[in-house]
């Protein structure tokens, strides 16, 4: 059977499969139960599921993760159909349209490329323009506009920070270099003590250190490194090295909870001379035994 065959015959199996589950009559209770709202945590999780599977390297389970998310897809095209708002296909035939709109330097099979020869800056900049043009159009039926438009409120804080400051700094609202982001840094982090010092106030704590959250999304984004896979992987070496100190412990037979703090921070500098250059896996397993 041909790729494109293929294709097809999954394709249309998956969307009988969930029509089929959404059957008022004989299709599955948990799925009849089911409204945009509700599945929305589902999508969420299954978005991370995948991130997790790429940064272990699992493909195997990579390929069953993508699965799930597209599950989502077609769960949510089922609902829009059943309300008369979109299907499937639509859904699809956006989303191809989209893209060809925003990428008018590369030549598909049924259009050829409206400009040629331009550069990953330029590539960029088309990008950027195309959008703000969307978001303008869309202003203008709705009678409003703002670079900021769009943004989810609903995207992991991180996420939501490093988008706010790109759309801005597309303005020419931002720092001309890291150094300054920097030296803002220094500022939240002195304004902070100010207010720790002052008797902790939660309101206040809360703003200064939001603050200084923002100003470090926005180094990392100066630095060229993804806030959220920097956490991430702080998260991963974290893990990893308190696991590594319990299980020295329990080979003495203690607990953290009944030793002293010296003895805590001497076995975390030994967890993290173990643990240097050996991936600092959060498994069961220790890598720098």
């Amino acid at each position: 059977m041909a790729d494109d065959e293929r294709l097809k015959e999954a394709m249309t199996r998956l969307l009988g499969i969930m029509a089929s589950l959404r059957d008022p009559e004989h299709g599955c209770p948990w799925d009849r139960r089911q409204d945009f709202a509700t599945i929305v945590p589902h999508t969420l999780e299954e978005a991370y599921e995948v991130a997790d599977a790429i940064e272990r390297g699992d493909y195997e389970q990579l390929r069953g993760e993508l699965g799930d998310l597209l599950f989502q897809v077609v769960f949510y095209a089922r609902l829009g159909e059943e309300e008369g708002r979109f299907s499937f296909t639509e859904i699809a035939e956006g989303l191809a349209e989209k893209l060809q709109r925003r990428h008018p330097h590369v030549r598909f099979p049924d259009r050829g490329a409206e400009i040629t020869g331009v550069g990953e800056d330029e590539v960029h900049r088309n990008w950027e323009r195309i959008k703000h043009e969307e978001r303008a159009s869309r202003a203008g039926e709705e009678g409003h506009h703002s670079v900021l438009d769009d943004i989810p409120l609903a995207l992991p804080a991180l996420a939501r920070a490093r988008k706010l400051q790109r759309r801005a700094a597309n303005t020419g609202f931002d720092w001309t270099d890291a150094a300054g982001v920097l030296e803002k840094v220094d500022e939240e982090i002195a304004e902070l003590r100010e207010v720790t010092a002052a008797g902790g106030d939660p309101d206040a704590l809360e703003d200064e250190l939001g603050d200084l959250l923002f100003t470090c999304v926005n180094l990392s984004r100066h630095l060229g490194v993804d806030a959220e896979t920097a956490l991430r992987r702080a998260n991963r070496k974290f893990e990893a090295r308190f696991r590594w100190l319990e299980r020295e412990l329990r080979k003495t037979g203690h607990d953290h909870e009944r030793v002293d703090a010296d003895r805590l921070e001497a076995l975390w500098e030994r967890a993290k001379q173990a643990l240097a250059g050996a991936g600092e896996s959060p498994s069961g397993e220790n890598p720098g035994a």
